[in-house]
């Protein structure tokens, strides 16, 4: 390294005969820190690779990584370190030149406009001894000493980026302070210590032993070094782990403890490993390290108590058989996991019927608890939120348990509590028997041939029994592959669970029910709440009932009012039906549901059935009117044409999925498809009249499929005596589909997004048709009927969304029909709106009334807040999905 040259002072400068005489000296701070900057900008670009080699070096062994390597590789690492240093050092040495004074006055210089101090050096070369020419000098000299008085420090150039292009030295200084961190210095003399040997008396400058108590990682305690700690007494948490280390090779010291289940009593280290003892504080005892420089401590546990769990309230259940159970959870360090056991209660079942024989071998059902996602897990309550419905314990005697584990393995399981398992209950009486089948099924496989038998006994009289045809042969068909199931005596429990399943899905059909008649729904939540009243229900299940009722009498309403009867005066209100020469409103129809609903809740079951026959017969006596002229008094609108097609569609849908089933039917039973259906046997001799009568469908394809089926197709003029006898299914399905297409080309300039929804589920409905149009024309009638099922559900989906846009643009619609009040932008008071609610008193279209009043609101936001919890505590969803339930939870 050169010699620091000597620097000159600002007052040296050669004179000049044109020179001010003030002295520049305001420049010296200037360039002085101008030249420190120069000397830091020079040693970094310099020796930057010296400091990366020595922080990357240092930065293993702070953190104990070389303790696991061998002697010959931990020379091979100090050895290349060195030769790191070593080689950056003489290369900064090399580049490294010490800035002179001069270089800083000239950075100086250039930072200022004009170089100032180099034109103060500059001599006249033009005009000396002219006076003129001498002044003029002069005052330019006067003017850049003048500007000299702005100079500025200026700022060194650090950046290294040109030089680093990588960022290397950003990864050793990464490295160093993730070693400061989470390292110690001290362990780079440990390292150096078992490398390089010595004799005892180096170790006089430094410790003879190391000792660390380390609690287990889920008490969040910090460790503790012993060599800072008083002698005395010490808690430490159970389990906690203790490292001991001796320097001293002479043996002087040892090591007694009686905390472990396998205490040291003196003598040498155990060979752990060399000058190292571990063991882990497993009871209350005493640390000793006995000989020079020893301490002694006595330790006393705290003990890891087992967590604990308990139920905090009664479960609830609401009607579709979802069950909310809350419980509570504790433990000192927090619970980790927990698992809900459902067991069989063979000793309360009540054994008749198909519960006589002894029950099938069955798992008891373990549920997981859910656990919060963030804070704290010492003491919190959860609630267990499940649908068991289709389980084969559902409403069946049970005991549950509750079990919670903690971070060290211990479990707290409760006594198991009796209970009857939670499930949805059936109202409707043939969905009620084949539910009642299906438990005896799961309860045995030897119940097979008696759920058989008493499954077509209870059939006999389909017609007496079902309403829809597709249930009917849905349930014949279900009994015919049991049937053959016992006859091949392959009923396993594959089979099993196949037929149940099929059965659940009857009842679930005959229960909610696929009726496109708007007439048979509400008939049908009539049944379902008066055999409520009967049986008793839950006020969840009222509820659910009341809702069910609501839905299905404002969808036969507004059947009525797209089907009124010709010849009577129509009223100004749409919304008004008459009975007996009476008006009423829906306002008074809803008041109704709304006491029955009441009366029912307060357990006046007797009440609630007579305004329940008052209701009923209000409804089948109500009629909606068109005007004198008939059809005449004004063509029906866009809107009302399109769904009455969309109508007609989803009805010649669900006969080509009737028709689908009969053929899938007659392939099962090896008959030709299509043939003479009045040959249905049911399910066998004793059904062959019933089956028939009941299905509707007892005459031959050709000669109109019976006279129910006539009927509704005439309507349409598509009925099935007006079709070619050799058109096929599939020439049908095709036909149907093209239809379909017409109707979604030409559906009326409706916009929102039910108009969007409707056109989508259009399209869908085309896709699905084009799918069982091929399973038919390839023979796959299995295939064929889950599309046509498909298609029906788009058509139903697309069918509702159509009326909401129809009723969301009215007042472009039906311009010259809804009166001033809607031409006008304003609706006349006491009608409802497109979502069912009552309009202001102001005839302001909108609602000034709240929607969620009382209990209800709370309620509400408790089940919506519950099945977040649910839905989060399934592991088995997207990652992306469980975060976003994570964040809901976190923010509510």
């Amino acid at each position: 390294m050169r010699e620091k040259p000597e620097e000159p002072a600002l007052t040296d400068l050669p004179p000049r005969k044109t020179r001010p005489s003030a002295p520049l000296v305001h420049l010296d701070r200037p360039v002085r820190l101008t030249r420190a900057g120069m000397v830091a900008e020079r040693l970094a670009r310099a020796f930057w690779p010296l400091w990366s080699v020595l922080l990357a070096a240092m930065a293993p062994a702070m953190l104990g990584w070389l303790d696991f390597l061998p002697d010959w590789a931990l020379w091979i690492y100090f050895g290349t370190a060195l030769v790191g240093v070593i080689g950056t050092a003489v290369r900064g040495g090399m580049l490294f030149r010490w800035p002179s004074f001069d270089e800083a006055l000239t950075r100086v210089d250039a930072s200022m406009p004009g170089r100032p101090i180099a034109a103060l050096q500059d001599q006249q070369a033009v005009g000396a001894g002219d006076g003129a020419s001498e002044a003029l000098w002069l005052a330019h000299l006067r003017r850049m000493a003048a500007r000299t008085r702005e100079a500025r420090p200026v700022r060194p150039d650090l950046r290294m980026a040109p030089r680093d292009p990588y960022g290397l030295r950003y990864m050793a200084l990464t490295l160093f302070v993730t070693a400061v961190l989470f390292g110690s210095l001290m362990r780079v003399g440990d390292v150096a210590d078992s490398v390089i040997p010595g004799d005892p008396s180096m170790l006089a400058g430094g410790p003879a032993w190391e000792g660390w108590i380390e609690p287990p990682a889920y008490t969040r305690r910090p460790s503790f070094y012993l060599a800072d700690l008083r002698q005395g007494r010490i808690e430490v948490p159970q389990g906690s782990r203790i490292t001991i280390r001796l320097y001293d090779d002479a043996g002087g010291l040892q090591v007694f403890e009686t905390v472990s289940d396998n205490p040291v009593t003196g003598g040498p280290v155990p060979e752990q490993a060399p000058g190292r003892l571990q063991f882990t504080a497993d009871g209350d005892g005493r640390i000793e390290i006995a000989g020079d420089g020893g301490a002694a401590w006595n330790l006393q546990i705290i003990p890891d108590l087992p967590p604990f769990v308990s139920f905090s309230g009664e479960i609830t259940v609401d009607a579709m058989g979802e069950f909310n159970q809350p419980f509570i959870a504790q433990d000192d360090y927090g619970v980790v996991a927990g698992r809900a056991t459902i067991a069989l209660d063979p000793e309360r079942v009540t054994r008749r019927h198909g519960l006589t024989i002894e029950p099938d071998a069955r798992a008891p059902l373990v549920l997981d608890l859910p656990m919060p996602f963030s804070g704290d897990r010492t003491d919190f309550t959860q609630s267990l939120i499940e649908n068991l419905s289709e389980h084969p314990l559902a409403n069946l005697p049970v005991t549950i348990a509750l079990t919670v584990e903690d971070a060290a393995g211990q479990e707290y399981t409760t006594e198991p509590e009796p209970l009857i398992l939670p499930g949805r209950r059936f109202f409707q009486p043939m969905a009620r028997a084949v539910i009642e089948q299906r438990r005896d099924l799961l309860w045995s496989r030897d119940n097979a041939r008696r759920v058989l038998q008493i499954l077509r006994a209870v059939s006999y009289r389909p017609e007496d029994i079902f309403t829809n045809e597709t249930t009917y042969l849905r349930l014949s068909f279900t009994l015919r592959q049991l049937s053959g199931f016992l006859q091949e005596a392959a009923f396993d429990e594959e089979a099993q669970d196949e037929i149940a399943q099929a059965l659940w899905d009857l009842a679930i059909q005959l229960e909610d029910g696929t009726l496109a008649d708007a007439r048979e729904r509400l008939r049908r939540a009539q049944e379902r709440l008066s055999e409520a009243m009967r049986n008793g229900a839950s006020d969840e299940e009222i509820a659910e009932l009341m809702r069910e009722l609501r839905e299905a009498t404002d969808d036969y309403l507004n059947m009525l009012a797209q089907n009124p009867e010709p010849g009577q005066d129509q009223t100004d209100q749409p919304s008004t039906a008459q009975q007996q020469s009476e008006q009423i409103t829906w306002d008074e129809i809803q008041a109704l549901m709304d006491r029955i609903q009441e009366l029912m809740e307060e357990g006046r079951m007797a009440e609630a059935a007579d305004l329940m026959d008052q209701l009923n017969a209000l409804l089948e006596n109500l009629r909606v009117t068109e005007g004198q002229g008939g059809e005449g008094s004004g063509p029906r609108s866009p809107g009302q044409q399109a769904m009455d097609e969309l109508a007609d569609a989803l009805r010649d849908q669900q006969d080509l999925s009737d028709q689908a089933f009969r053929d899938l039917q007659d392939q099962f039973n090896n008959r030709q498809p299509g043939a003479d259906q009045g040959a249905q046997q049911g399910e066998g001799q004793e059904q062959g009249e019933g089956a028939g009568q009941g299905a509707g469908q007892d005459q031959p394809q050709g000669e109109g499929q019976g006279q129910g089926q006539g009927q509704g197709d005439d309507q349409t003029g598509e009925g099935a005596g007006g079709r070619d006898p050799g058109e096929t299914l599939a020439d049908r399905q095709r036909a149907l589909r093209d239809e379909l297409e017409r109707q979604r080309q030409n559906l009326p300039g409706l916009s929102g997004e039910a108009a969007d929804a409707a056109r989508s589920a259009l399209e869908r409905a085309e896709g699905a048709m084009d799918g069982a149009e091929e399973a038919l024309r390839g023979g796959r009638l299995a295939e064929a009927i889950d599309r046509q099922a498909e298609a029906m559900d788009a058509l139903r989906d697309g069918l509702r969304n159509l009326g909401e846009a129809v009723a969301r643009n009215r007042d472009d619609m039906d311009e010259g029909e809804q009166g001033e009040g809607f031409a006008q932008g304003r609706a006349e008071p006491g009608q409802r709106d497109p979502l069912g609610r009552q309009l202001g008193q102001s005839g302001d279209l909108g609602t000034d009334r709240s929607m969620l009043q009382g209990e209800n609101v709370y309620r509400r936001a408790e089940e919506i807040l519950g099945e977040i919890r649910r839905r989060a505590a399934e592991q088995e969803r997207p990652e992306v999905e469980l975060d976003y339930l994570r964040r809901l939870l976190e923010r509510f």
